[in-house]
């Protein structure tokens, strides 16, 4: 399938999608027979591993640390604990932005305080 209809099935933008393949997390394939033009081919399977890259965006992890999980998540190697664990340590980055964003609305309120007051 071409990258618009790739990018019809996933909901992804194609200026994202090639974003997305410049980075190196999934790749076309190019036909080498034809030589008019640069389109590029992309397997069905690529829909999957689309929705995979959204929900791991949505959940919070980085393009890198998302490229890492596609060269590894479906491999045998990569076991049942290491997957808990990937998905653990993320849970924790995640609780720990919470208390930061908390310590930031609490300075942030204080500041209201202190303009309404006139201390500011």
């Amino acid at each position: 399938m071409l990258i618009s209809e790739l990018s019809k099935k996933t909901g992804v933008s194609i200026h994202t999608l090639r974003f997305y393949e410049n980075y190196g997390l999934f790749n076309g394939m190019s036909d080498e027979n034809i030589k008019t033009n640069n389109y590029k081919n992309y397997d069905e399977s690529l829909v999957e591993t689309i929705t995979t890259i959204k929900g791991a965006k949505e959940a919070g992890f980085t393009l890198s640390e998302i490229k890492g999980l596609l060269e590894t998540w479906y491999s045998k190697q990569f076991s049942i604990e290491k997957k808990v664990e990937v998905v653990n340590r993320k849970v924790s980055e995640i609780d720990n932005k919470i208390l930061q964003l908390k310590q930031i609305k609490k300075i942030l309120l204080a500041a209201i305080v202190d303009i309404e007051n006139g201390d500011c």
